[in-house]
């Protein structure tokens, strides 16, 4: 298998000079082709390959006001245009949306293969940079890389990623199996009753960062003091996010090492976020983000992840006798079911059916 390792380094000046003109280049590249590849569909209906579009990128650094192209190296623009091809092909098969234009604004990256960056002695070299990458190596590499990405994100940190060769190993089978409910209150519940509470890092910085916003409008656009006070907006949303991704990280981790089946709802994430009063809580409880973590790091240590459709009655059907309500509004926390009597934690009841619906789709194979 092929895992992605990524580390955060600080560039040298001379270095930072480089990746300045190497991140200009590869979003001149981009946006230019797009637009030609774009112009091209809309006027003749010509659907313009990766073949022609490396074509036009020779023939644009042959170009006199065009040979600042020539100054950095060429595989980041050749990768962008691949990149690019893959962005149309997920267009056309209905799988995205059509692409947009880079803006400077935005993240930043630069991917290099084999030929333009040399890794030896625990030491990572870019192409027309004598001086290595100062990393800061958190983990070591299983191997030398096949390819690497190098990023600057909004807030300026620089991030270099290692696509390597690993060998997975599987973990210790457990006689253990749960279902899990995803929540706002609690992040996800448990079958065995767990309740993992949900830190709500957002919530948390959000005087802060709505205090930074009003400064942020304040200021006088193009002047040096805006590019300041965006500049720490943008740390405070590197900050929250980078606490959301370790939380998520964490619990993913747990639920895979403790269990060796894990069943949860199949939610559609992008639809749930357009309810206006609660986008902004479920985008903050990361729950895609955490159930492709789930998916990935089952497969990786052995476990098996299953997901049940998004629309069985999990919230509402008793999980002692079957008994289905015909409506349990959202504010209803608890109830008791009008056949056996038992009371019933909406969250815990919930997972409790996860739980044998998954085991049920588990033993039939679909």
């Amino acid at each position: 298998m092929k895992r992605a390792y990524r580390y955060r380094f600080i560039p040298t000046p001379q270095q930072e000079s480089l990746l300045a003109r190497t991140f200009g280049c590869v979003r001149f590249v981009y946006n230019s082709i797009l637009a030609w590849r774009t112009d091209a569909f809309s006027n003749q209906g010509l659907k313009v390959g990766y073949t022609k579009a490396n074509a036009m990128l020779s023939s644009m650094k042959k170009e006199p006001e065009l040979d600042w192209l020539s100054d950095v190296s060429c595989v980041p623009l050749q990768q962008s245009l691949r990149h690019q091809q893959t962005a149309f092909k997920n267009f056309f098969e209905g799988r995205a949306s059509h692409p947009t234009f880079k803006k400077k604004t935005h993240r930043q990256s630069a991917e290099f293969t084999r030929s333009a960056f040399k890794y030896r002695d625990g030491q990572l070299f870019m192409a027309k940079s004598k001086e290595p990458l100062r990393i800061r190596w958190s983990r070591e590499l299983p191997g030398d890389p096949s390819t690497i990405t190098i990023s600057k994100d909004c807030s300026g940190r620089y991030f270099v990623s290692c696509l390597c060769e690993f060998e997975p190993k599987p973990m210790p089978v457990v006689a253990k199996t749960v279902g899990i409910d995803l929540g706002l209150k609690d992040l996800f519940i448990t079958s065995d009753g767990f309740k993992s509470s949900n830190p709500q890092h957002l919530k948390r910085y959000e005087q802060r960062l709505a205090l930074l916003q009003r400064r942020l409008s304040k200021k006088k656009k193009g002047s040096a003091n805006r590019a300041k006070a965006k500049l720490k907006v943008a740390k405070l949303h590197a900050k929250i996010a980078d606490c959301r991704m370790d939380a998520t990280h964490k619990a993913s981790r747990t639920l895979i090492n403790e269990n060796q089946v894990v069943c949860l709802e199949n939610l559609t994430v992008k639809n749930m976020v357009k309810n206006p009063k609660l986008a902004k809580h479920i985008a903050d409880a990361n729950w895609g983000e955490l159930g492709r973590q789930l998916q990935y790091k089952a497969l990786w240590a052995g476990r098996t992840v299953v997901k049940i459709d998004r629309w069985y009655p999990s919230s509402k059907r008793c999980s002692c006798c079957g008994h289905t309500l015909d409506h349990l509004s959202l504010s209803v926390r608890s109830w008791r079911c009008p056949e056996c009597s038992i009371e019933h934690d909406r969250d815990i009841n919930a997972a409790q059916n996860i739980k044998a619906a998954g085991l049920a789709v588990l033993a039939c194979g679909a």
